[in-house]
């Protein structure tokens, strides 16, 4: 398997299953409030880019700013449709879905706010595609008009883990089959490509044999290199701090949270 298949089976295979996807990171919420809040200050209406199950469009929505939701991935669209039936009316009339790609998405509207949340950036893997991604915000920005998204702060440590480790991360229920596992992890890290590929796993707990395997890859940003890559595709970066709670990006941090604009 090449590089490319590699990296394109692990920016889908996390997912495919939405209920799994929705039950895994029901408890993050401090993203939400974030986003939210600059949607709020922007005025609307804001496009989202991965917006996945609508974990941060219906915060955006709830706050009462109309939002575009944008995901190549269907079954996580269909998941949001389905959790948006079961919104108040004047939630579900603030949000549009619209199955699309970042990195060749073109709606003919500008935004006074794009977001790409939840490390949506680290699916693309090459320059080719992250320029592409980039091209796509400058393309639908309003004049004026804001980008934020967030993305992993690269922890050293965690990039060095032995790949031929497993560890031990608990129990995981599957939705799909109701039944519970244990659950594992492998990493491995290309230093050469900055991905990082980690084996999601889940190992019957009764019958071993009942085994899942999940890839998942990311690029890793490191926070120069971001900021350089940005300036160089016209963008200027606002802020660049570390998670979400307004201070400066520091070593500690798990996540870099950026605001941009592009250059006049």
């Amino acid at each position: 398997m090449s590089d490319a298949d590699e990296y394109e089976l692990g920016a889908r295979a996390h997912y495919e299953d939405a209920v799994y996807y929705d039950q895994a990171y029901r408890r993050r919420r401090h993203d939400v409030l974030w986003y939210a809040e600059r949607a709020k200050e922007s005025g609307g209406p804001v496009l989202e880019l991965g917006c996945g199950t609508g974990r941060v469009t219906f915060g955006i929505a709830e706050a009462g700013v109309d939002v575009v939701g944008v995901d190549r991935m269907e079954p996580m669209l269909e998941r949001a449709r389905a959790r948006a039936a079961k919104k108040p009316r004047r939630v579900r009339e603030r949000i549009e879905w619209c199955r699309g790609d970042v990195t060749s998405l073109r709606m003919d509207r500008r935004f006074p706010l794009v977001v790409a949340p939840f490390n949506t950036w680290m699916h693309l893997y090459t320059r080719p595609q992250l320029e592409a991604g980039l091209a796509t915000v400058a393309e639908h920005l309003a004049p004026g008009g804001r980008f934020l998204f967030d993305v992993l702060l690269p922890d050293a440590g965690a990039l060095a883990r032995d790949p031929a480790r497993v560890y031990r991360a608990g129990r995981a229920k599957l939705p799909e089959t109701g039944r519970t596992y244990h659950y594992r992890e492998r990493f491995d890290y290309d230093p050469v490509t900055q991905v990082q590929s980690v084996d999601l796993a889940f190992v019957g707990i009764e019958d071993p044999a009942d085994f899942h395997l999940v890839p998942l890859t990311h690029r890793q940003f490191f926070p120069q290199e971001l900021a350089m890559v940005l300036h160089y595709n016209g963008f200027e970066v606002l802020a660049h701090e570390g998670d979400f709670d307004g201070e400066d990006l520091h070593p500690d941090a798990e996540s870099q949270v950026l605001t941009c604009a592009l250059r006049a």
